[in-house]
Parts: C-alpha cells; structure tokens; sequence
C-alpha cells in the first residue's frame, strides 16, 4: 500500500536545483571501456572518455540509514518524495557538445523540470524529467534530460510479464551481439555506485518485485547504443541522442545492439534473444 499521490505537492519540486563536480579519472575510463566492450587501453590525461562518463560521476552517496529497501535512497530531498514504490529510467535526450576528457573536473548543474502523471497498464504512472548541464574549464559538454518513471507495485504476477511488444524493427544493417550475465551489471552497478537491488540481487527481484531475473541497466543499455552509434560514424558521438526504454532486458542471455541509417543520423536499438526491442533510440549529427 502506497501513500496517496498528490500531483501537486509534487509539482512543488519543480525548478529545484542541485550541483556536484567530481573527477574524471584514468582508473573510471578504463572501467567504464571495459564495461562497454571497448577496447581498455592506457588512458592518458587529456585522452577522450566514452560519451557518457557522467553517468558515473559525482553520484548521491547517502548513509546505510537512509536506504530503502529497493537499495535506493528514501525519498525526499532533491528528487520530489513520489509515493509509488518502483522507480526506474525510462528514457531520455543527450546532446554531446565537447568530449570529457581523463584529468577533467566535470561539475553538474541538475534542475527538475517537469511532474506528470499518467495511467499505463501497471496501473498509476508518475514521471519525474530533469535537465542536467555538464560543464568542465572548457565550456559545456553535455546537455541532458532524463525521464524518471515510479510506479506502484504490479499484481498477479504482472511484473514478470513482458509489455506486448510493438511491432518489429526492420532487419538491422548494423548489429553486434553480447551476453548480460551478472558480473557485466555488477561492474555497471560499481561504476555509477548504484545501489538498486533489481541489478544485482536475484532472490529480491525475483520473489519482491516478480521479474524473472536481474534487469540490465538503462542508462548502460543507452551508453551501448551511443558508442555503437559513434562508431558507425567515425568514432564522433552524435549531437542529439534521444532515446527511451520499451521493456526490460534481463540477464543471462544474448542481447544486440543495432543500428539503421536515416536521413538524419541512425535508428538504434537494443534486442533481447529473441529480436524483440528494449530500447529504442535515434542518432542526430
């Protein structure tokens, strides 16, 4: 049983700020490579991190006390206290305007932009949008908006069951394949000191919140599709990536990362085993 959601207490938060710097290190660059599949090197200062580093810098670190028992911190303080239990990242928008590079003091200026909610087939939907400035000496490197989505807890076995998928993508001119097996989102977990227990304990995911296993990520799905889309282009990040989560990727099995030309850039998109998409993004130069 959840408190009563009150949109308008919650609209409160709107145009709250906050702002952390932190260092982006040699030792992170090699991790976060290793993490993406990326060849690891002997990054250098000075030398171009992956495109989205900052998803690991300067994250919250709240005391054991403050946890809740999702392994999130309890709600309040910058982030509006959404009442709904289940909280993940739905989507969001990246503009890459300069690299952050090894030896950078990044800082982020984060605002809260928008409360809406909504009505899915899990029931009450409440989404929270907040831009994000990352600046280092040189000017602003990234722009970004990230989408938040809480939702109640799901019954009758509703978490464990798929969103019926939309139709499907088109075959993929551009596809690599990998496995998501538990070390791969533990190593993730690390990097963006994560404490979300739906990526690294099983007995909790499974027999609390009733998916069938560990859940990939969403921002590393994201940063996957962002490298492969620099890839296909000449190893230069595109000016806009947009992208949003359709369903979740679990562990334990082959999943894809593809790509198609448009006329503006690339559709990308992250498959499960069986071709269906998790994750739908396009590419922008």
């Amino acid at each position: 049983m959840t408190d009563k959601l009150d949109l308008d207490h919650l609209r409160q938060w709107i145009g709250r700020t906050e702002e952390a710097s932190d260092i982006v290190t040699a030792q992170l660059v090699k991790g976060l490579r290793a993490t993406l599949f990326l060849d690891i090197g002997t990054p250098k200062t000075g030398d171009a991190a992956p495109f989205t580093v900052h998803w690991c810098l300067a994250q919250p670190v709240y005391p054991m006390s403050m946890l809740g028992p999702d392994g999130h911190p309890t709600r309040g303080g910058f982030l509006p206290p959404v009442p709904l239990p289940r909280r993940m990242w739905a989507g969001g928008e990246l503009e890459f305007l300069e690299p952050l590079r090894v030896g950078d003091e990044a800082t982020r200026s984060s605002r809260i932009a928008d409360v809406t909610v909504k009505t899915g087939s899990t029931g009450t939907l409440c989404f929270v949008s907040v831009n994000h400035e990352i600046t280092t000496s040189r000017g602003v490197a990234i722009r970004e908006r990230q989408d938040i989505v809480y939702r109640d807890v799901a019954t009758g076995g509703q978490n464990a069951t798929p969103a019926k998928p939309a139709a499907a993508p088109p075959a993929a001119k551009h596809r690599e394949s990998h496995i998501s097996d538990p070390v791969l989102l533990f190593r993730y977990s690390a990097l963006t000191f994560n404490g979300h227990r739906i990526h690294y304990d099983r007995d909790y995911v499974t027999k609390v919140e009733g998916y069938p296993g560990l859940i990939f990520h969403g921002p590393m799905q994201a940063a996957l599709l962002v490298e492969f889309a620099a890839k296909l282009h000449g190893g230069t990040a595109p000016k806009k990536f947009s992208y949003r989560g359709v369903q979740p990727l679990f562990e334990g099995s082959e999943f894809s990362v593809n790509a198609n030309e448009t006329t503006a850039g690339l559709d990308v998109w992250m498959a499960n085993s069986e071709g269906v998409p998790t994750m739908k993004g396009t590419a922008a130069w």
